[in-house]
């Protein structure tokens, strides 16, 4: 063999290598417009305009968001969150990046092709980007409505190509862009499931087969009819009582002299008086959500029947704290929370209109009128000295989140009462405000928060209303705001080992 003879192979360089994916791409690109797929003329090319602008996802959003599931809503927030941070990514580096012309058209039959082509470059898909970025947000926090969303969402992308406005590369591209930019969003906003609660020890609270032994009761003006054929249907050895608001408190005491397990479905006004009666029985409690806002039970991880059911067969529960306060002779629990000022204001006007326009509407409607009346500050005394409050606000655990509202609440048995005080001032709408954006991370002059196991305010004038989970008392005097630690034993889906 002569020596002088190089028998390597010369290496392509990088123009030769992207010449060749080109070229690939472009014999993909021919090959699938030759294809005649069944059904897809009249499909594809409308399924692609409906996601122009993500106006398709938008009422896939809007559709999920309208669910009483609260982890269907949480699916479509992540998805718009997804979706937004993939069409920022597209149309400030990708479009810019590489400007790629669009394919060209000839081999595309005219039935297929859109009325109106787009102009910007042709790498990445942005359609495939939004498309990949809803439904994987979606999936990460749903599993089941990723599922139905997914096949949706590979139609936007393949119907690029068959409309003949994208290259194989071009959606290939965006998928994996909206892909990452799903990953992204849970990376700074991490999913419930990947949120561990703190371990806590079990509580002997008993299995229940088919739900023998339970007995539960539901609010029938909460709207929960549906929830409770469900659960007849999961638990059919269950009881079930079915009552007017009225009836609720008579009704908790019956079933709580039959039941091994007391149950409850309805909000959290009906959830508290359960907790009640459970604490005064020595019962174990099963909560169903039912209401509008359902703290307490989508804090304990118990979403809808599903969720319960499991528990309850299966015997997996826990301790959880109970908040009291004391005035006088006057005493309560709270499970959620406990207000003074001008919160237990506004749930008294939100009752009022309520039943009219609607739970939310009222809502707004109650603070504005709430937050425009002329009035003052509450006088409290703490710690010997007098102070003017707008709001002082007490939750049963604490809140983890950015603001004044309650948010969600990863541990029920911490001890602490999480306190957020807006002192008084002659603005309260501006404080309230300011307050509700800081929420527990400052301490000025016009709001503080801290955390504390008791807390005894003095001087409350006649009158004072004080609201708790929803429901509002009058109050005088000395008030005192203090927790029972795992005084409460509940059903509670176990995350597994």
């Amino acid at each position: 063999m002569n020596p002088d003879v190089d028998l390597t192979v010369p290496t392509p360089g990088p123009h030769v290598l992207r010449d060749r994916l080109l070229a690939l791409d472009s014999r993909l690109f021919e090959f699938a417009a030759e294809q005649h797929w069944p059904g897809a003329e009249r499909v594809l090319p409308r399924l692609s305009r409906s996601a122009n602008h993500g106006v398709l996802w938008f009422t896939a959003a809007a559709a999920l968001t309208v669910s009483r599931t609260p982890r269907a809503r949480r699916a479509a927030a992540r998805g718009i969150a997804s979706l937004s941070l993939a069409s920022l990514t597209i149309n400030t580096l990708g479009k810019r990046t590489v400007r790629r012309p669009r394919p060209v058209l000839d081999p595309v039959p005219l039935v297929r092709q859109l009325k109106r082509q787009p102009i910007t470059t042709s790498f990445p898909s942005g359609h495939s980007a939004s498309a990949a970025a809803f439904a994987l947000g979606v999936a990460l926090e749903s599993p089941a409505w990723g599922a139905v969303v997914a096949p949706v969402a590979f139609s936007v992308a393949m119907s690029r190509i068959y409309t003949g406005v994208h290259f194989p590369s071009d959606v290939l591209a965006g998928a994996a862009l909206g892909a990452g930019a799903a990953f992204a969003v849970r990376g700074m906003v991490p999913t419930r499931a990947q949120i561990v609660p703190p371990a806590r020890p079990r509580a002997e609270v008993p299995a229940l087969p088919d739900g023998e032994g339970l007995v539960m009761v539901a609010n029938t003006a909460s709207g929960s009819a549906d929830r409770v054929r469900a659960l007849r249907d999961s638990l059919s050895r269950a009881e079930i009582v079915e009552c007017a608001p009225a009836d609720v408190p008579a009704e908790l005491e019956k079933a709580a002299a039959r039941a091994v397990v007391l149950g409850v479905c309805g909000g959290d006004g009906t959830v508290n008086a359960a907790a009640e009666t459970a604490l005064r029985h020595g019962l174990p409690l099963a909560v169903l959500p039912g209401g509008t806002l359902n703290h307490f039970a989508y804090d304990l991880g118990v979403e809808g029947v599903r969720d319960l059911s499991r528990a309850v067969q299966d015997g997996e529960g826990m301790r959880v704290d109970v908040g009291r306060f004391v005035c006088g002779d006057r005493r309560g629990i709270f499970l959620n929370t406990c207000s003074l000022g001008v919160y237990p204001e506004l749930v008294r006007e939100r009752e009022r209109w309520s039943h009219r326009i609607g739970g939310w509407p009222a809502g707004v409607l109650a603070a504005l009128r709430v937050l425009r009346a002329d009035r003052h500050p509450l006088e409290a005394e703490f710690r010997g000295r007098a102070h003017p409050l707008w709001l002082l606000f007490a939750g049963n655990g604490t809140y983890h989140r950015m603001g004044l509202a309650p948010g969600r609440r990863l541990d029920l048995a911490d001890g602490r009462l999480d306190v957020r005080i807006v002192h008084g001032g002659r603005r309260p709408a501006l404080r309230l405000l300011a307050a509700a954006v800081a929420g527990p991370l400052t301490r000025s002059p016009a709001h503080a928060a801290v955390q504390v196991g008791r807390l005894h305010l003095a001087g409350v004038a006649p009158g004072t209303l004080l609201a708790y989970d929803g429901e509002v008392t009058g109050v005088q005097g000395e008030v005192t705001l203090e927790k029972l630690p795992g005084a409460l034993s509940v059903y509670r889906p176990l995350p597994a080992n």
